[in-house]
């Protein structure tokens, strides 16, 4: 996204989210029927509306996003406003600015840094707007002055977020071993590992890299004869061509690197990256491991472009809307109370790392949605504890059971 001030990013996407259109800020309205009805809006009878601000809702992991919130907004009669900001600070503190501006009376965010949460958080509090975050979660050892806020706060209602250091851990394992079930050049396992990162200051790489380091330690505690090695972080940002910069300028500096953890996920960076190692004829040569899967994924997988990959937790953000969703609603549970830091739900990833792990996927979470019409107005219904039990029990088991 092209940088912009403060001032006209607030009149673009206000002028935006307002009228439910679509040009890089986009918008889309829920269902029109029956708008007025008491069981479609909050305590006066109003309509609901919530907004959505995201990095962006065109890339893999963030269309998906989108699509699973407007899919449960159709089904309960929830209007819908979504503001791209580019994980840009300004950008992501305006986004809250305009949508609490369009009228929403809750918003889910995906933001980039804890720091920008203090004014998205005051925000809200001053215009009386729920705010939960989906993907993110606030670090209260690393940022207490804002979990403070948090807490403080009688409209934060709280987050969905991925065991972050977990998902590190297990992908480093993953790159370490040996897989005869991957593509023919890539299967022995992992020594001299680099790090690709996404931007300064991410919450969610930061706990990422705790996880690639802890589980590169626990490796080389017990493969002490066989240790494994892991770069610095080199940042890309969130550009497909500093992707390919990045993985070209690891390359040559050290031949012998066999892997590359690209940490910003299925987004511009990781594009960028596997396509480099193609131009350089390193494709099926070096393992690449990485988060939020890519729509080719099981091309890259076959062919040996991508070694392994977590993600399918697209459905996180259904969740924190849902959330947002039962706060306006005035449900019991969810309602935030001062003093309270609000309601936690820790997501799970589904990794893959062959063909035939990723065929499993794409039937049960792509073909197939991972939950039906009926199945998401049901969810609306649950109190937080069975939410979150529905929530963490999602896995490619879990779907098979039901749609059996």
């Amino acid at each position: 996204m092209k940088d912009v001030s403060r001032r006209n990013f607030i009149k673009m996407s206000a002028a935006t989210a307002g009228l439910g259109l679509a040009a890089g800020l986009t918008g889309c309205g829920g269902n029109e029927s029956g708008s007025g009805s008491a069981s479609n809006g909050g305590g006066d009878g109003e309509k609901i509306k919530i907004g959505v601000s995201i990095w962006s809702s065109t890339d893999a992991l963030g269309k998906l996003s989108v699509e699973i919130i407007e899919k449960a907004a159709d089904i309960l009669g929830v209007e819908i406003s979504t503001v791209d900001q580019g994980h840009v600070s300004e950008q992501v503190t305006a986004s809250i600015e305009t949508l609490c501006a369009a009228g929403c009376q809750g918003i889910v965010v995906c933001n980039s840094a804890d720091s920008e949460m203090t004014s998205a958080i005051n925000t809200c509090n001053e215009n009386g707007v729920y705010l939960a975050q989906f993907y993110r979660m606030i670090n209260k050892e690393n940022s207490a002055d804002v979990y403070a806020v948090a807490e403080a706060s009688e409209y934060y209602v709280g987050a969905v977020h991925e065991d972050e250091v977990g998902n590190g851990e297990k992908l480093v394992e993953l790159l370490c071993s040996d897989n005869d079930q991957a593509y023919e050049g890539i299967q022995k396992g992992a020594r001299n590992i680099k790090l690709e990162a996404w931007t300064v200051g991410d919450a969610t790489f930061q706990e990422r890299w705790k996880g690639y380091k802890s589980g590169v330690e626990k490796w080389n505690k017990e493969h002490a004869d066989d240790p494994v090695t892991l770069s610095e972080p080199v940042y890309a940002n969130t550009s497909s061509s500093e992707g390919a910069n990045v993985t070209q300028q690891f390359y040559n500096n050290d031949k012998s690197m066999d892997a590359l953890i690209v940490a910003g996920g299925g987004g511009d960076p990781l594009v960028g990256s596997v396509g480099q190692l193609k131009n350089m004829g390193l494709t099926g040569k070096i393992r690449v491991a990485s988060t939020d899967f890519l729509d080719d994924l099981k091309e890259q997988l076959e062919t040996g472009g991508m070694y392994c990959e977590s993600g399918g937790h697209f459905c996180d953000p259904l969740y924190a809307f849902l959330m947002v969703y039962n706060a306006i609603k005035g449900k019991e549970g969810f309602v935030p109370t001062a003093g309270n830091f609000g309601c936690e739900i820790k997501f799970p990833y589904v990794f893959v790392s062959s063909v035939a792990e990723y065929e499993d996927y794409e039937k049960y979470f792509v073909e197939d949605a991972p939950y039906t019409d009926d199945e998401i107005a049901d969810l609306a219904e649950l109190d937080f504890d069975a939410l979150n039990e529905a929530a963490t029990s999602l896995s490619i088991e879990d779907v098979k059971e039901r749609h059996a």
